[in-house]
């Protein structure tokens, strides 16, 4: 690695990749970035992102890649495709540490183990380092970061982690990162319904959303959905700076549902929360915030506001 910084390379340039691009030129970092979206690739290069050709050219030119992918069919695609990164032509020991990728996805654990096993067959070190938290939380760097995998390895891109980060965790063994995502995103499932539970309560009660938001945030009810889906839920507009889609959070919750499956762990909450999700999905906001949730409850609950906003 450089003596200063490493070189990062970014695999997906989509909201979280864009914001990772964003944060690290900020904090002084050289960045190489692709993806297969033209739009995305132009806005990287508008914020400072040298853009590559492929995968592989970017790891060919990079110290370490944050991949950041949106299903698993591109993940295998970008970790070992034609173009990927298993094709790095790795530079040589001891003058320079392997590449380490450290992928962000959120995905099925035998996804990461096969990726994990064919990048490591290349001598590629791989990270598993899930991500907690919406687009909104990515471009402010206020995210936490479930670090899983070669510990060396991810002692020594901590300065990289809390670029894009605020916390980064070491939760041990490849795998346990995911592990871990998928807990957190039990929680944001459930605490994403309950507080659009809570507004449509609140209202079908007489009380105005803002006077609802006002109160409770911070208090012993609240919780960090409340705070960060809230004012969309007060505002009643969902299509306006998207920071997790519906369609985004259907899959996590197919891979939490299957993870449940595998382990023989009943999550009766998680399994009601992932109906109103289902229900916004069929209501036609599948591009929609997940804090959307809440006009679902609305329509449940029979909650009329004044008809201000067709996003909802």
């Amino acid at each position: 690695m450089n003596a200063n910084k490493p070189i990062v390379g970014v695999v997906g340039l989509g909201i979280m990749g864009s914001a990772f691009s964003k944060n690290l030129l900020e904090k002084g970092f050289h960045v190489i970035g692709f993806d297969v979206a033209p739009k995305a690739r132009q806005h990287a290069a508008q914020l400072g992102v040298v853009i590559a050709d492929s995968p592989k050219a970017v790891g060919e030119q990079s110290d370490c890649v944050l991949s950041s992918l949106p299903t698993a069919a591109a993940f295998h695609t970008v970790m070992t495709g034609p173009d990927g990164l298993i094709n790095v032509k790795q530079r040589p020991a001891p003058a320079s540490p392997p590449l380490v990728v450290i992928d962000t996805c959120t995905l099925a654990l035998q996804d990461k183990l096969q990726a994990y096993e064919a990048l490591q067959s290349a001598k590629i070190v791989m990270i598993d380092a899930p991500i907690s938290g919406t687009g909104a939380q990515a471009a402010r760097a206020d995210l936490v970061i479930f670090a899983s995998g070669e510990p060396q390895a991810i002692a020594r891109l901590d300065a990289v982690f809390m670029a894009i980060g605020r916390v980064v965790h070491d939760l041990g063994a490849f795998g346990n990162g995911s592990k871990m995502k998928y807990v957190a995103n039990l929680l944001v499932a459930i605490h994403n319904v309950s507080s659009a539970e809570a507004f449509a309560f609140g209202m079908k009660s007489g009380i105005a959303p803002e006077t609802i938001y006002k109160v409770l945030h911070g208090s012993a009810g609240s919780s960090r959905m409340f705070e960060v889906r809230g004012p969309k839920m007060v505002a009643n507009n969902y299509d306006h700076e998207v920071s997790a889609t519906h369609r985004m959070m259907a899959k996590d919750i197919a891979i939490i549902t299957e993870h449940a499956h595998t382990i023989d762990c009943p999550t009766p909450l998680f399994s009601l929360a992932s109906n109103i999700h289902a229900s916004a999905m069929a209501m036609g906001h599948a591009a929609f915030d997940t804090a959307s949730v809440c006009a679902v409850l609305e329509k449940l609950c029979g909650v009329q506001r004044p008809d201000t906003n067709t996003s909802a």
